[in-house]
């Protein structure tokens, strides 16, 4: 499969690809990562959903597509540069509430509804409070993580924090899990 048979692209997306590459933000959302997100966001509707790691708003793209008109979404980050440039594509759009602030704190504060699917593409969330965001993940809700295969821009050592990252999911009653040696390695989790 190649970029040129997938569909339904973001229209700003191309934008976003510019941008990220004009101020040298190097870690893009994969698109094969993308049309999965927008079809499990499609999945949803009336949904509350969260991304954990904004960046430059590749993903956010993607996911807002799938939206509908009743669905709402959260995207955190810590990188006040980023948040208001994905604040300066997607700010007006009512249904979208970019926060710019420590993913960790975020969590640990966070005392709304719980959330239909979240996307966790950033270290609190995904390495650490694991168990904290689970618990807001609704029962039959998406929890969704990549760059589980290897990457070139990982450190040292990072491979243990994958490993054990899987053991934990896998030891977990309440979900059910799919790895997928896909696009750049996608878990895909629901709560049972």
């Amino acid at each position: 499969m190649n970029d040129t048979n997938i569909q339904d692209i973001p229209k700003i997306y191309g934008d976003l690809q510019r941008k990220s590459k004009e101020v040298g933000f190097n870690m893009p959302s994969d698109l094969y990562t993308g049309t999965l997100l927008k079809t499990l966001v499609s999945s949803k509707p009336s949904a509350n959903i969260l991304e954990l790691g904004t960046g430059i708003g590749l993903s956010l793209s993607w996911m807002i597509d799938g939206m509908d008109e009743k669905s709402r979404l959260t995207t955190v980050d810590n990188d006040f540069r980023l948040t208001e440039i994905a604040g300066s594509y997607f700010g007006n759009d009512n249904r979208v509430d970019i926060v710019c602030e420590d993913g960790e704190q975020w969590i640990h504060g966070y005392t709304g509804d719980k959330f239909d699917l979240i996307f966790a593409d950033a270290w609190p969330g995904k390495y650490g409070q694991i168990e904290e965001i689970l618990n807001l993940l609704k029962t039959g809700g998406f929890y969704v993580i990549d760059d589980m295969s290897e990457q070139p821009n990982w450190p040292e050592g990072h491979q243990e924090n994958v490993d054990g990252l899987i053991k934990y999911l896998e030891k977990r009653e309440d979900l059910v899990l799919t790895k997928l040696d896909w696009s750049t390695g996608v878990v895909v989790v629901v709560k049972k």
